[in-house]
């Protein structure tokens, strides 16, 4: 079978009709499917770590790219977060768990704080191998849904034959979730999702559209048992209303994001400390919790903690400017009530709120 997505990898495997169009977690829910959480629950946050390879943010991916010696600086950084009273969820892909030193630092951490160890999955490192490396199909949503399955099997069950653990938690690689990835993801015992990044889109490099999205919590899949939780990202500014519209301007009118963004009428702003300054992340929490925001879904990748393995920390000041963004929206939450939360304590929650 040619599993190649240039030929349009639209299998049925077992999805078809209307049952494909139930509970997706790549178009908008109906507002039904929003999750409510106990009042009791009060304000959370939750951290994902994007436990990853090494590899150069500028050039094409290749499958080639498997280093891992930035992990040697992640036990020093769940020892920061551990001590700040945050609870990391460590989504972890192929190359981390495959190679003997990263994993063993996975089940380590697992084993001494219990970290939640949850799946990241990169297409293009994770087997079996059998589809061209191209942007497309970087994107794991784009790929025939046989060996969409047949991926994430390989990583679920790798991950738990290294960690001792068997993952509930999903985040795709490149945010590259497609149609059918709930129902895969149910299939496979998966419990809550964070492959949704608010407000951007990525359908210009054949990836998803998340820009029609909020960051409310919603239920997904065929019985609705899988749990949603979009990255944490809104619009600040004076034009923030028109956020979206002049947000997709921007695509056709060239510095029209730049000019918006240097005025301080309108900037788009994620919860990470990687390309977002404490500022404005601070701006933001403050704004989402005057409407109400009750769970805040924050986000790094693994290889920021030793300096120059990503465009955001480059060097030794980065990465104190790294640990100081966490700290000041600590602070801030610290301020507000809002306090860690872990996977499954907010799965639950949200069960017990049905």
């Amino acid at each position: 079978m040619n599993r190649d997505t240039e030929q349009g990898g639209r299998e049925e495997a077992g999805f078809s009709g209307p049952e494909r169009r139930v509970g997706r977690i790549d178009t908008p829910p109906d507002p039904r499917a929003h999750a409510a959480f106990p009042d009791d629950f009060g304000r959370r946050f939750l951290i994902f770590c994007d436990t990853e390879e090494e590899f150069d943010w500028e050039r094409p991916l290749a499958r080639e790219n498997v280093g891992t010696t930035a992990m040697e600086g992640l036990p020093g950084a769940q020892d920061f977060f551990r001590e700040a009273g945050a609870k990391p969820i460590y989504v972890v892909d192929y190359p981390i768990v495959d190679q003997d030193l990263p994993a063993a630092t996975i089940a380590d951490m697992h084993a001494r704080d219990g970290c939640e160890i949850g799946t990241q999955l990169h297409p293009w490192v994770n087997p079996p191998f059998d589809e061209k490396v191209t942007p497309k199909n970087s994107f794991t949503g784009n790929l025939p849904v046989e060996l969409q399955r047949a991926k994430l099997i390989a990583l679920t069950e790798r991950i738990e034959e290294r960690v001792g653990v068997r993952p509930t938690i999903y985040r795709a690689g490149r945010y590259g979730i497609g149609e059918v990835s709930s129902h895969l993801l149910e299939e496979a015992g998966y419990r809550l999702d964070s492959s949704v990044r608010a407000l951007f889109d990525y359908s210009e490099q054949s990836g998803p559209d998340f820009s029609g999205f909020g960051t409310s919590a919603f239920w997904a899949g065929r019985s609705r048992e899988l749990l949603e939780l979009p990255l944490t990202a809104t619009y600040v500014g004076s034009l923030r209303a028109a956020g979206n519209k002049l947000y997709g301007l921007s695509e056709k009118i060239p510095f029209l994001r730049g000019g918006l963004a240097r005025s301080g009428m309108l900037r788009r702003v994620s919860l990470t400390p990687e390309d977002y300054p404490l500022g404005e992340a601070l701006e933001a929490i403050e704004q989402l919790l005057d409407q109400g925001l009750r769970i805040f879904n924050l986000s790094f990748h693994s290889p920021s903690v030793v300096p120059g393995h990503t465009p955001y920390v480059r060097d030794a000041a980065d990465l104190k400017d790294f640990y100081r963004w966490w700290e000041g929206v600590f602070d801030l939450f610290a301020r507000h009530g809002v306090t860690a939360t872990t996977g499954a304590e907010l799965v639950d929650a949200a069960r017990a709120a049905r």
